[in-house]
């Protein structure tokens, strides 16, 4: 490598590590409140021990056949780690669901298939384990916020990620994306660390856009977006859906007004649920829809009310 390229290397790393003390100290805040009684936290479980990836896990405590959300944290794919977010898994257990925060490797240590194959083992995880926590494997949900709402559209189109794992889209309930990054080419881009970490050439980014993958077998998406977001253009989301909707996919979009990039994803945390409802919104998705391996026993619940597979919050 050129000493240019261990410079920029450097760089990316002393500016990754600046903002994640920044960041830390920002969640500390937001992690604050009590936990729910009735929610209980399993931490540090391994889940790929030949790279050293640990995942948390949230349930309630009477949790039986609950959905299961694997959430994907944001941070431009270079920076975060799961302890920030357990604001997002103590608000998704106490309403019923087990939820799962991995850990997956950035860049520049790895390139985006190396996070992609974490995310993926992650889910795969998950699902051979959910029952362990009171959940239901056939009522896997995806989640992430901006780099981590690709990371999980990524898994939801692109079928060889979820392939090398013994999955495939269509063995997921569904997706959520919060101001996820769905697309982007090199003649568009103007963010530094977008193209640090997927490069200018348009065939190598257009391997990692999930909007270039919708085919026609996605699994129901809800993509969430605030119009306020100068880091994510809500086009992103905009687009997505009408891509999955024009090949029969189901796509739901729901666009916040006078809400930015991170005031979408703290709208989960109890202090700041009235800015959005954010939590509403994807709970009433989760529950409308039961995986179709169990959707044939029971109906499905009209949105916004308790689905079958739904433990008591």
């Amino acid at each position: 490598m050129s000493s240019t390229g261990i410079a920029n290397r450097l760089l990316i790393v002393a500016m990754a590590l600046l903002l994640g003390g920044c960041q830390g100290a920002w969640f500390v805040s937001l992690n604050a409140a009590r936990a729910p009684a009735d929610v209980e936290l399993r931490g540090d479980l391994e889940f790929d021990s030949a790279h050293g990836l640990s995942l948390d896990v949230y349930r309630p405590l009477r949790a039986a056949h609950a959905p299961v959300v694997v959430f994907f944290y944001g941070g431009d794919w270079t920076h975060g780690e799961r302890a920030w977010y357990r604001f997002v898994g103590r608000a998704l257990a106490a309403q019923g669901l087990v939820a799962v925060i991995p850990d997956y490797r950035k860049f520049p240590d790895v390139a985006p298939d190396g996070f992609m194959s974490d995310a993926a083992r992650a889910v795969a995880w998950t699902r051979a384990h959910a029952a362990e926590f009171g959940g239901d494997a056939d009522d896997l949900f995806v989640m992430g916020h901006s780099a981590g709402g690709h990371i999980a559209a990524l898994l939801a189109t692109d079928p060889a990620w979820l392939a090398a794992a013994g999955l495939v889209p269509r063995d997921l309930a569904g997706c959520i994306g919060l101001a996820g990054v769905y697309l982007f080419l090199p003649e568009d881009s103007d963010d530094d660390d977008m193209l640090a970490v997927f490069g200018d050439d348009e065939p190598v980014q257009e391997s990692a856009m999930p909007l270039g993958f919708v085919r026609g077998a996605e699994p129901p998406m809800l993509l969430l977006h605030g119009l306020d977001d100068d880091e994510v253009d809500p086009a992103n989301s905009r687009l997505l859906a009408e891509a999955l909707r024009a090949h029969g996919d189901e796509a739901e979009l729901r666009l916040y007004p006078d809400v930015d990039h991170s005031a979408l994803l703290f709208a989960l945390s109890p202090s700041r649920h009235a800015r959005a409802p954010v939590l509403d919104d994807l709970l009433a998705f989760v529950r409308a829809h039961p995986h179709a391996a169990n959707a044939g026993a029971t109906p499905t619940p009209p949105a916004g009310s308790p689905g079958p597979n739904a433990a008591a919050p």
